[in-house]
């Protein structure tokens, strides 16, 4: 009978544990925007202060578009790598395109090249151990994040989220594309989803000062998934002479890189940054998010935005979708976003995974994170934030040819939507802070 019980007391403190996860609420996340224009250096330099993040000068940054350019530039910078390659990935899964990475890891490797994974065992789960072992056999290094030990349980839910990839120290790639034939061939067939084409992605090739904001990044896993501390100048060549040389052309822009760790009091750098730059947006907020579940706080601010004449618009996916669960929560939501006058566009032609904000077409975020609870919250992200007309004009001008292509949801039509959508949106609630 003392067993019977103590099993009964173990499932309820179980279930209990469990209903706290799924319905703890978010936090405010209150912002008040400081006075400084955010043009300004000191808005920079606030911003770092607030992300512990190091503002980087005289850096190149170029935009590739779509996975037939992002994943050519990247096979080409490994091919040339001398020193090192650094890569980090939540997708990386068995496919012609990851065959032809692994053959270029592997060639770079048996010449000397230091190659070092860090890939999420969630994220990757249907990819073999033994997919990498001619990389090994060659010299490089694969490490799992996070994998499936009973004594790592207690933070299964705790993903690395981050692409990334680093060569020599000198050059970076940073985004949300994973290496799979998503982003070449489209969906496989499934029960849950339209077959689609190829997924429509952005990534942002780096140069200069701003690799080593991704090196670090990259440091703090590989350390977790192999408890090795990775240092030397092979790794950050940039700190050889104690920086790096004055520019030579002025107009190079700033940025800071956001490394986004959950704390145990779930907040994260990310979101910050995030909440404080919707919240000093004066004339436009553009979002791209395949996954738009904003929380409260984000809602509030976006609403704020729009009232005072700021252009808010968001693209998120249409029915080419990946995770159909998520797609029926982020319409959940859009009713109040839509009477406040923000103006949602759903992209037709493709799933589209791009992971991008830009602010009064200034600022710019790049990287891994989507615009939900799972990524602010739960996730390891990494992100480019920067200060840059330039960059921000390109980011535009490929958020317009979206638009293009994209179906405005109107009020009215978010009222008529189907009653099966609504039903469900309730009966997975309860999950959206999971999303």
């Amino acid at each position: 009978m003392t067993f019977f019980i103590l099993s009964i007391v173990s499932i309820a403190i179980v279930a209990l544990l469990l209903l706290l996860v799924l319905v703890e609420p978010g936090l405010p996340y209150r912002v008040k925007p400081p006075r400084m224009s955010i043009d300004s250096d000191g808005f920079l330099c606030l911003l770092g202060a607030m992300a512990d993040a190091k503002v980087h000068h005289y850096s190149r940054m170029e935009v590739h578009t779509n996975g037939r350019d992002f994943f050519e530039a990247e096979l080409e910078a490994i091919g040339k790598a001398q020193r090192s390659v650094h890569l980090e990935a939540y997708i990386f899964h068995p496919s012609p395109i990851a065959d032809r990475f692994l053959e270029a890891l592997t060639e770079r490797a048996r010449s000397g090249v230091k190659v070092k994974m860090v890939i999420d065992a969630i994220g990757s789960f249907t990819t073999p151990n033994r997919y990498f072992d001619a990389l090994r056999d060659a010299g490089g290094r694969v490490e799992w994040y996070q994998p499936i030990r009973w004594y790592l349980l207690k933070r299964l839910n705790n993903r690395t989220h981050r692409e990334l990839m680093v060569i020599d120290g000198e050059m970076g790639f940073i985004g949300g594309a994973g290496i799979a034939s998503h982003w070449i061939e489209g969906d496989k067939p499934s029960l849950l989803r339209p077959v689609g084409p190829a997924w429509r992605d952005t990534v942002c090739q780096l140069s200069g000062d701003l690799v080593t904001g991704l090196q670090s990044t990259f440091a703090e896993n590989w350390l977790e998934s192999s408890g090795n501390v990775l240092s030397g100048e092979d790794c950050f060549p940039i700190c050889k002479c104690g920086g790096p040389p004055p520019p030579a052309d002025a107009s190079q822009p700033s940025g800071l890189v956001i490394m986004s760790t959950p704390s145990a009091a779930r907040s994260t750098r990310a979101r910050m940054v995030f909440q404080i730059l919707l919240a000093c947006a004066r004339k436009s907020i553009h979002i791209n998010s395949p996954y738009f579940v904003p929380d409260r706080s984000a809602v509030g601010e976006l609403v704020r935005a729009v009232r005072p004449a700021v252009e808010v618009k968001v693209i998120p996916p249409g029915k080419f979708n990946d995770h159909p669960i998520t797609r029926i929560l982020s319409r959940r939501g859009y009713g109040k976003l839509l009477e406040a006058g923000v103006r949602i566009f759903e992209y037709q032609p493709a799933m589209i995974h791009r992971k991008i904000m830009i602010i009064d077409g200034l600022w710019s975020v790049v990287g891994s994170t989507n615009f939900d609870n799972r990524s602010f919250g739960l996730n390891d992200e990494v992100n480019l934030v920067a200060v840059d007309p330039a960059l921000a004009r390109r980011l535009e001008s490929d958020f317009e040819r979206d638009l293009a292509e994209s179906t405005p949801i109107t009020l009215a039509q978010w009222r008529r939507r189907p009653l099966t959508e609504r039903i469900l949106a309730m009966v997975f609630r309860p999950f959206e802070r999971q999303q």
